[in-house]
């Protein structure tokens, strides 16, 4: 094999070799300073990635607490005792606060209030718990029991025509409410009205 033959063949394994590197560079997508390009925006992904998870379960711990302390049975053993004479203290210490407010449907001052913002009140005021603001939702949230395992503290509720009305438990059969035509005032449990309009009680503090 002579020199021409020998520089030929140098020359095509050079270019055969070079295409094939540049075509495995463009491949792998490197860049011009030798930074894998697919690596970098995969790294970058994976970063957006882990910020949008921690965002979502800080979301969802937020939620959850949030959903916890209002909906579900509420741990009050760090808030308040869990002595029923000293709960009921609490409750008529509220009452003589709000004693002879009228009733006002939606009202949430002492210029008037409703049923369920007079609940929703006392027990944030009191307890430091939030509530929800209609008497439905009230009635959905706690443990239901029955009206012979009334205690200090547990909600009453009534079916007053096509709405529903809600009270608090206090002691010796009589609940404290905001009522239509007494405003906030104390009623007795056994009141005929009552008897007949009683739905159900839920127990809110454990």
């Amino acid at each position: 094999m002579n020199f021409k033959h020998l520089l030929l063949i140098s020359m095509f394994i050079y270019l055969f070799t070079g295409c094939s590197y540049k075509n495995m560079e463009e491949n792998l997508g490197m860049s011009d300073d030798g930074v894998n390009s697919t690596f970098r925006s995969a790294s970058l992904e994976k970063t957006i990635k882990q910020k949008d998870s921690k965002y979502k379960k800080y979301r969802k711990d937020k939620n959850t607490q949030a959903k916890n302390k209002t909906f579900d049975d509420y741990d009050f053993q760090t808030n308040i005792t869990s002595n029923k004479n000293s709960l009921n203290d609490e409750l008529y210490d509220f009452y003589t606060q709000w004693e002879g407010v009228k009733y006002k449907l939606g009202g949430e001052s002492k210029s008037g209030i409703d049923c369920s913002a007079f609940i929703r009140k006392a027990f944030e005021e009191k307890f430091d718990l939030e509530m929800p603001r209609t008497t439905t939702l009230q009635s959905e949230i706690g443990k239901e029991i029955s009206k012979d395992e009334l205690e200090v503290g547990d909600l009453v509720f009534f079916h007053t025509g096509r709405s529903k009305h809600v009270g608090i438990y206090i002691e010796n059969g009589k609940f404290m409410h905001a009522s239509t035509k007494s405003g906030v005032t104390i009623s007795d449990l056994d009141n005929s009205y009552f008897t007949k309009n009683y739905w159900k009680a839920q127990r809110i503090i454990n």
